[in-house]
């Protein structure tokens, strides 16, 4: 399985940005996926995740309304667009496989892309 995550960059704050993350190695639209990011010196943490077809998705509070997951398993590619960005959303963002448990923590996650880093200005 291999997740090759693209799309961060410098922004400033109230700024926008989209991530993608292309999967392959899987049967994508089997899986549901989810986005996590890691600040700076702290742990991984969950941002949203979308069920295999992408009918219902969930949010952390600290960016709910603010970003939106999509995907298109046409192209086995899950999205994470981000607006009004702040200063608090610098991150290293990663796109998972969700495999158990609940999605809300990184555990639940068996695979993971490289990685793509936002970093938002303010």
């Amino acid at each position: 399985v291999q997740l090759q995550a693209s799309g961060g960059g410098l922004v400033q704050a109230g700024g926008s940005l989209r991530l993608s993350c292309a999967a392959s190695g899987l049967t994508f639209s089997s899986y549901l996926m989810g986005w996590l990011r890691q600040p700076p010196g702290k742990e991984r943490e969950f941002v949203a995740a979308i069920v295999r077809s992408g009918s219902t998705t969930t949010y952390a509070d600290s960016v709910k309304g603010r970003f939106t997951i999509s995907r298109d398993n046409a192209k086995n590619t899950v999205y994470l667009q981000m607006n009004s960005l702040k200063p608090e959303d610098t991150a290293v963002y990663y796109c998972g496989v969700y495999v158990t448990g609940s999605v809300y923590y990184k555990t639940s996650y068996g695979y993971w892309g490289q990685g793509t880093l936002v970093t938002v200005s303010s």
